[in-house]
């Protein structure tokens, strides 16, 4: 093993340490992964990152004995940065770097820098290994929330679970920017099933400012809540990042989605998922149209011929509403679980509950 296979084996068991994990697979698929996402001096620097936020400085602390200045190590974080690779924020007027997962994060973030190469290594490592980490941490990284036409004021909607009021409650800039994954299978020769539209993810804050010097185009909240009611009308499963002060949207279809695909590869995806309704059909109404089958990306509806009605897989179904939504006969409704899961704070608490597996 040469030095620089050295030390990209050395950042994939640091990474694989952090967040939801990095783990390493027969084919070698992450290290491929690796080497376009750091080069080797950018991967000795990123041996020092941890998913708390930290400054230049004090990652400085960790290498200066390589003989590495502080200015080459500032250097070398804003590039990474700038490319998706590590994730960055803004405190008191200090920059502030942390390691971000694959999914959510690098693949969002990096995407716009990705090639072919990228996304065909990235839809490998999901089966070969990362979607087994990704799908086994204390709690998920993203919650699914309802699209807005399958609530009604009976439920009682907490603030985390109502996506207008996340966009209307954010700090800071909103940016819409392409789905990353459905521009990488359409790159693959697989175009999405779901929609034709590319800008359908958005994000609020840190993740806003950064995204828009990438080139995310910085929009306003009735731009964003219009972004979000065609998301529904298109039966797009809407997913934030699981705490309360969102900073990213994903709105997921099951063909491209490298969430959903993870959760749809689970026998019984509704038991580790955050979301906190299910459907659920009144039979004597349902007329077996079968467009709820159609709108599922979980693939939880089925229509049972001897019963005459549809019928609801709960060991699947994630709350997402949107075969309510879209009911012609409103056979169907959302049933609010017993006992809510209530999302951590902020990114770095979920990060502290999923680096605990």
């Amino acid at each position: 093993m040469d030095n620089a296979d050295k030390i990209y084996n050395e950042l994939q068991q640091h990474l694989d340490k952090q967040a939801v994990g990095f783990p390493a697979t027969k084919s070698g698929v992450e290290i491929r992964i690796l080497k376009e996402l750091f080069n080797p001096e950018q991967a000795s620097v990123a041996l020092h990152i941890t998913y708390q936020p930290q400054s230049a400085a004090d990652i400085h602390k960790s290498v200066k004995d390589s003989g590495t200045s502080l200015e080459k190590v500032k250097n070398l974080l804003q590039e990474l940065a700038a490319k998706g690779s590590i994730a960055e924020m803004e405190r008191n007027g200090t920059d502030l770097y942390y390691t971000m997962p694959l999914l959510i994060g690098i693949a969002e973030w990096h995407g716009g820098h990705a090639t072919p190469q990228f996304w065909a290594d990235f839809n490998e490592y999901i089966t070969a290994g990362f979607g087994k980490a990704y799908s086994s941490t204390k709690i998920s990284q993203m919650r699914t929330v309802p699209v807005e036409k399958s609530i009604t004021a009976e439920h009682n909607v907490m603030t985390y679970d109502d996506i207008r009021a996340i966009i209307n409650n954010t700090e800071g800039p909103i940016t819409v920017s392409s789905c990353m994954c459905r521009e990488g299978a359409k790159m693959g020769g697989h175009p999405c099933k779901v929609t034709q539209r590319q800008e359908t993810c958005m994000t609020f804050g840190d993740w806003a400012k950064h995204f828009a010097k990438g080139g995310a185009k910085v929009i306003t909240r009735e731009q964003a809540l219009e972004v979000m009611r065609q998301n529904e009308e298109d039966g797009l499963v809407l997913q934030p990042t699981n705490y309360k002060k969102v900073d990213f949207v994903c709105a997921c279809c099951g063909c491209c989605c490298g969430v959903l695909r993870i959760q749809n590869m689970m026998p019984k995806p509704a038991e580790v998922w955050s979301h906190n309704f299910y459907a659920a059909i009144e039979a004597e109404s349902c007329t077996s149209c079968e467009t709820c089958v159609e709108k599922c990306q979980m693939h939880a509806i089925t229509i049972d011929e001897e019963k005459g009605h549809a019928v609801i897989n709960l060991d699947r179904c994630i709350g997402c509403g949107n075969c309510v939504a879209s009911c012609p006969s409103e056979a169907l409704r959302l049933v609010k679980k017993e006992t809510e899961k209530e999302p951590p704070e902020d990114s770095t608490s979920l990060f502290k509950l999923l680096a605990e597996r």
